[in-house]
């Protein structure tokens, strides 16, 4: 009896160029760039922190984000499918990664409902004379570090119309649903931003604030734990290495100008922090000098703080505070939502191509699995704890551990980084030289490494946020445990469509060059 292939389903793709680098561009551009950056280039050598910032974002932000682009165009797929299609020990690696999204989108969202929630505070100024007590006390009901099944009302029901919205857009599909969200949510986002920013550098005091964050420790250069910071800042800004840009550039026409987008995505990113570094410190500077204090006196710089109790703080005492609070919530809210739904696209795509799901039921089931972890978590009185502890592991250990895999399969796995550099050039305006292998083959995991050692080491010194030790194992180490678990089972499985029926493009003159370079000389690549 003849047996019948399961059909083939045609891959969805971008309206177009401008779709794919806005949808980039918001996912990059997420709540990191307005309460991390801030706190951490000031903490860092101020003004100096932008030459470690800008070496880190040239050798490590725009190697990477190229080896993302490149993989998910050559290959197009999902990380599974692309790392299935490296070869098929190397599918654990994607299914690691759909696993970091899925982690990471849990407690994301419950961020943004933060944020939602004090847009409304704003506007009466709910928190009172104390931010703190409001912010731990009164809207999370904080039991501290335990796991903790009470239930808070308050953040349960927009934590469950967020993952609404969500699932929706994501069911909607690339062009009609992450694009055309993404077109009306970022320009808003940076149209939001900078009315902020120009009102925060016309407050008394802004002046000062600029030159706390500005003026140079140039002796801080020369001390390592700077440029670490400087790394990790770039690494976690761009969304790199954890499938976000393998799986968006997947999506883009056959023919699409790789690298230059690339470059802008970064830029842009980039620009948007320094932008939010303005903003935020004007508005420090402002605060500092209502108290009569430095700058450097104040505390709750970076994180949950910044956003959830300097800032609140800040806002009953300036003018206008209440419209500035809706503004500056609801450009949190816009920021974070951008990248949300670029996370759940590469736990969506992965499900579709490995089980033969469509759109709609992997919203519906998937989805709906990821929603009730998120509100079984983070909707209780110990998320705080939970989220701080989750999101350390997952990015400080997970993510960067994901990155030095890529570099090592696509560099020494499969030697293909001079193919997936010839890819780039066939279709570029703009070339990718030999410093890119060098970076990507050699620099960047060297760095990466050195980073995530030194990482393991302090979180094996002491409990991290002077948590319990039985709470940061369980919940911290546990999470990557559960990941890698979660890897091992997804790649056993049968795929429902064909992944192995796949040809890459070919590229004309690649096999004379490859031979001279060392790399890959594989058929398909070269007829």
């Amino acid at each position: 009896m003849a047996t019948t292939s399961p059909p083939t389903v045609e891959r969805e793709q971008w309206s177009g160029q401008l779709g794919f680098l806005l949808s980039a561009i918001g996912s990059a551009i997420g709540l990191g760039n307005i309460w991390r950056f801030p706190g951490v280039a000031y903490e860092n050598g101020g003004g100096a922190f932008l030459i470690p910032y800008l070496v880190a974002l040239l050798t490590a932000g725009v190697p990477i984000l190229l080896l993302d682009y490149s993989l998910g165009h050559r290959f197009r797929g999902s990380a599974p499918t692309v790392f299935h299609r490296l070869g098929r020990r190397f599918e654990p690696l994607g299914w690691f990664q759909v696993a970091i999204a899925f982690v990471i989108a849990t407690y994301y969202t419950v961020i943004i409902v933060w944020a939602i929630r004090y847009a409304f505070f704003s506007v009466s100024l709910a928190w009172g004379d104390d931010p703190a007590g409001f912010f731990i006390g009164d809207f999370l009901q904080d039991a501290g570090a335990t796991v903790s099944t009470d239930v808070v009302g308050g953040i349960f029901w927009p934590l469950l119309a967020v993952w609404v919205v969500t699932l929706v857009i994501l069911a909607l599909g690339v062009a009609r649903g992450i694009e055309r969200a993404n077109k009306v949510f970022l320009p808003l986002l940076v149209v939001l931003f900078l009315i902020l920013v120009v009102r925060a550098v016309l407050l008394d005091g802004a002046l000062e604030g600029l030159n706390a964050f500005f003026t140079p420790n140039w002796a801080a250069l020369g001390d390592p734990g700077v440029w670490i910071a400087a790394y990790s800042q770039i690494f976690f800004s761009l969304s790199i290495a954890f499938g976000i840009m393998l799986t968006y550039s997947s999506y883009l026409r056959r023919r699409s100008n790789l690298t230059p987008v690339a470059y802008v995505a970064a830029f842009a990113n980039s620009s948007f922090e320094i932008l939010a570094g303005i903003g935020v410190f004007a508005t420090l500077g402002f605060m500092a000098a209502q108290q009569g204090i430095g700058v450097g006196e104040l505390e709750g710089l970076t994180g949950v703080s910044l956003s959830f109790i300097t800032f609140p703080q800040v806002i009953s005492m300036m003018p206008g505070g209440p419209l500035f609070g809706v503004l500056f919530f609801l450009s949190l809210t816009l920021a974070g939502f951008t990248s949300l739904i670029s996370i759940m696209q590469v736990v969506s795509a992965a499900f579709q191509e490995k089980f033969g799901l469509t759109r709609v039921q992997v919203s519906l089931a998937i989805g709906g699995v990821c929603a009730v972890v998120s509100l079984a978590l983070y909707s209780t009185t110990s998320s705080l704890a939970m989220l701080d502890t989750v999101d350390k592991y997952t990015n400080e250990v997970g993510v960067v551990a994901s990155a030095i895999l890529m570099c090592v399969v696509a560099g020494l796995g499969v030697r293909k980084l001079p193919e997936l550099q010839a890819h780039l050039n066939a279709i570029s305006t703009a070339r990718v030289g030999t410093w890119w292998r060098v970076l990507v083959g050699v620099v960047v995991p060297i760095a990466l490494v050195y980073m995530l050692i030194t990482t393991i080491v302090s979180l094996f010194q002491e409990p991290y946020g002077g948590y319990p030790w039985s709470f940061v194992n369980t919940v911290g180490w546990g999470v990557l445990a559960l990941m890698v678990v979660a890897a091992v089972v997804y790649t056993v499985v049968r795929w429902r469509r064909p992944v192995d029926d796949f040809t890459p493009d070919p590229l004309p003159g690649f096999a004379a060059d490859a031979a001279r370079l060392g790399g890959s000389t594989n058929r398909e690549a070269t007829r």
